[in-house]
């Protein structure tokens, strides 16, 4: 499975244990999803945004990263209103 394939699998499961549209996870170049219960985004700039690179994300996904260590060493970018997704990872492991 590419890297590409990968980032959207867990992309779509962590839509599935997240449902709702109040942070915005970008993984670029490969996609980005909105998660979390809350206060909804439409338009512009989202109120929480956690963006992150493909290698980073599956390491995250997979337990093989801890999100607090991720986003200490600043390989995750998170800002806004629950723009924490350490309730909701790994997404398998």
């Amino acid at each position: 499975m590419s890297t590409k394939e990968q980032v959207k699998r867990y992309l779509a499961a962590l839509q599935e244990r997240a449902p709702g549209r109040s942070v915005e996870v970008r993984v670029p170049p490969y996609a980005a999803v909105q998660v979390i219960g809350g206060g909804t985004h439409t338009r512009g700039t989202p109120r929480a945004v956690i963006e992150t690179d493909a290698e980073t994300w599956l390491a995250l996904a997979t337990g093989e990263l801890d999100w607090a260590d991720a986003v200490a060493s600043g390989r995750v970018h998170a800002s806004g209103e629950r723009a924490d997704l350490s309730p909701y990872l790994p997404l398998e492991g």
